[in-house]
Parts: structure tokens; sequence; C-alpha cells
């Protein structure tokens, strides 16, 4: 068992590691989020994976599933909201990125999303 826990816990560790040299080597904003939130959050829960194999008990089972759950949860959305807030305050975003989906849908003046039915109705 004390393999197995290792393994989880060898994982967690390179999975956090990747995030953190993501979060360095990455060119904007966006991409170093998005390599802290996702290999970031697989790195915590195969930690705590880790964790709940090598304690057995059912304190420390509902202890690391609870907070597996909240930091799925939580991390995604909180990113989401930091690069919705990024792009509304005109952080500049890398060169190479080629598609901003965002772009057509966003009105500068009001900060506020339009969406294909209010474009429609609007052109009319």
């Amino acid at each position: 068992m004390n393999i197995i826990c290792s393994i989880f816990m060898l994982l967690g560790a390179a999975f956090t590691l990747i995030a953190a040299i993501g979060v360095i080597r990455f060119p904007d904003l966006l991409l170093r989020m998005h390599a802290a939130t996702k290999a970031g959050t697989m790195g915590v829960g195969l930690i705590l994976i880790g964790v709940m194999l090598h304690f057995m008990s059912v304190e420390a089972t509902i202890k690391s599933l609870v907070t597996i759950i909240f930091i799925f949860m939580t991390v995604p959305i909180g990113a989401h909201m930091i690069a919705r807030a990024s792009y509304f305050i005109n952080i500049p975003i890398w060169k190479g990125t080629i598609i901003d989906e965002l772009r057509d849908h966003y009105n500068v003046k009001t900060h506020e999303l339009i969406s294909e039915h209010r474009k429609k109705v609007d052109t009319k």
C-alpha cells in the first residue's frame, strides 16, 4: 500500500511541478492561469488521494474528498472570473493567440456581453 500511496504522491507532485513551470514559462495571463488551474488541480487531487490511501481512516477520507470537491468546484470558477476581468481591463494577450471568441460578443463601452440574439435584434 505504501508503494501505491507513493505513486499518487509523486504523480501529484509532478503535476504541481508542471503547473509551476507553466506559470513561469507561459507568455500571458490566460495561458498561465490554464497551467495553474488544470495541472495544479490535478496535482492536489492526486496528493489528496495518496493521503486517503495512506491514512485509511474515515475521517481522512471524508476530509480529503471534501477538499477535492471544493478545489474542483472553486478553482475553475475563480480562474474564469479572473480571466474575464483581465479581458475587460485589456490585459494584453499573447501575439500567437489565433482565436479571440469574446471580441465580437463584448461591448467595450458598457462592459456587457452581447448574445447572438441581441446582436440580431440590434442590427435590424
